[in-house]
């Protein structure tokens, strides 16, 4: 599928300017009024997020960027139109919040929650097509785009699944709102759900302080009189929502220029992202990310060079403002350690105000023996871990983590204390696209990374 290019615009930025850059990653659409059509309809829908409620989040990310702060964030690989579901989001929900109790008391900093959710439909592919026995079709690129069955009539691209894309955004983060305002992100409740997790395992008994020391911090409020009815921080919480902003059709769309400010926000998210695949220079992705105001990040692999990297944090933070972007490292266990070191002292040198977040699922994906693609839990936590040692080696904060993840019982990453094998990949393997930590992994992950912020 061939890369798309139009005719060259000013040099002023507008949604619409990255039209005159090379698009990689994009679908053939073979019907542009089609296209049209639905790109207007978007275009008049209501925002799914508003400018106040990002600008809220880009404060709390200068946060983690001065190292006062810890950003959380995870989700799905893809979201789907089949799994959608209460119970789905719900699930994603209290392991996110989970996640963050455990890593706010270890760290003693805030955590910022951002969700790979309410969006997160669009995946880059390797190749624009797949064969199979012989039949070549063209690749899944995420329910917003086409179907995952093999078939052409699931493989043609449709612009009509990014409506239906929208209201399934809407619908989640109307529940996401609810659940956070409504009682279910209860301090005590959720660490109970976490004492229930290290007292349903021998192999978690070195969490278990952890989890019995929260809940005599809470206690020990309750006696202060400080409590749920009183204390609306212990039962409420922010959740944001995040990402890959692949699909430019769809993100001008749903760009808009708020009234107070003035400033162009992307109101399909409160944070986008820049693929590994997509981050060119004088690329459409990079165009297009430079004139929103949102926060925004930038996937950072093993190739690229302190040069590029420098040019790419100009070019998308030429303020140089904190909580503007934010670095996701994603290099693999086996290559961090030689890659990340360079970066992190040219970008620290330069001055350079950044949020270094690590991806440490897509650089230790791997093909099981059973034909399944799978990645390890040691693995992940060795790149995490190396992240930290390099980080802090350089007089860098190491500000985050990005995780592909579910609340889901799922079987489709190994190891962790219950002890998933390849033996057990096809028990629950459910992903369309790549291999997610499940509930107990991710929570296990979470305890671990305490003990690094500790």
């Amino acid at each position: 599928m061939p890369d798309v290019k139009n005719i060259p615009a000013s040099n002023e930025w507008a949604p619409s300017s990255w039209r005159s850059r090379t698009a990689h990653q994009q679908p053939c659409y073979e019907d542009p009024m089609a296209l049209a059509d639905v790109e207007a309809q978007l275009s008049t829908f209501p925002p799914l997020v508003f400018a106040e409620e990002t600008r809220q989040l880009r404060r709390q990310l200068s946060q983690v960027a001065d190292g006062n702060a810890f950003l959380l964030q995870g989700g799905d690989c893809a979201e789907t139109f089949v799994d959608f579901s209460a119970n789905n989001i719900r699930d994603t929900f209290k392991v996110i919040l989970q996640m963050a109790i455990v890593l706010t008391y270890a760290g003693r900093k805030p955590v910022v929650k951002v969700g790979r959710i309410a969006g997160q439909f669009a995946k880059p592919r390797s190749s624009d097509v797949e064969v199979r026995d012989g039949i070549e079709l063209p690749s899944f690129r995420g329910d917003i785009i086409n179907g995952a069955d093999f078939s052409p009539e699931d493989r043609e691209v449709d612009p009509q699944r990014m409506l239906r894309a929208y209201h399934q955004s809407t619908a989640t983060l109307n529940l996401l709102r609810a659940f956070a305002h409504g009682g279910l992100a209860d301090l005590h409740q959720v660490n109970g759900w976490n004492l229930g997790f290290v007292s349903g395992n021998e192999s978690c008994e070195q969490y278990q302080q952890l989890a019995h020391e929260i809940r005599d911090a809470l206690s020990f409020m309750e006696v202060l009189g400080i409590n749920s009815d009183n204390t609306p921080v212990l039962r409420e919480t922010d959740l944001y929502t995040s990402h890959e902003a692949l699909l430019l059709n769809y993100e001008e769309a749903l760009t808009r220029r708020d009234s107070l400010s003035g400033h162009w926000y992307n109101c399909a998210a409160h944070m986008l992202w820049i693929g590994e695949r997509t981050r060119q220079l004088d690329a459409a992705h990079v165009e297009y990310m430079r004139g929103i105001h949102n926060p925004i990040g930038v996937k950072v692999g093993p190739g690229i060079s302190v040069d590029e990297l420098l040019k790419l944090i100009d070019a998308l933070n030429p303020n140089n403002e904190a909580g503007r972007l934010t670095l996701i490292t994603r290099m693999g266990a086996d290559t961090l350690a030689d890659k990340l070191p360079a970066l992190a002292r040219a970008v620290t040198a330069e001055g350079r105000k950044v949020v270094w977040s690590s991806d440490p699922m897509h650089g230790n994906t791997v093909k099981a023996n059973n034909g399944f693609k799978t990645r390890s839990f040691d693995r992940i936590l060795s790149e995490i871990q190396q992240f930290f040692g390099v980080l802090r080696a350089e007089g860098a904060h190491p500000g985050g983590i990005h995780l592909e993840m579910t609340g889901q019982h799922v079987t489709e990453c190994v190891g962790g204390s219950y002890r998933v094998s390849e033996n057990d990949l096809a028990k629950r393997y459910e992903t369309q696209c790549d291999p997610r930590l499940n509930a107990d992994q991710v929570l296990e992950m979470a305890f671990n990374v305490s003990e690094l912020l500790r």
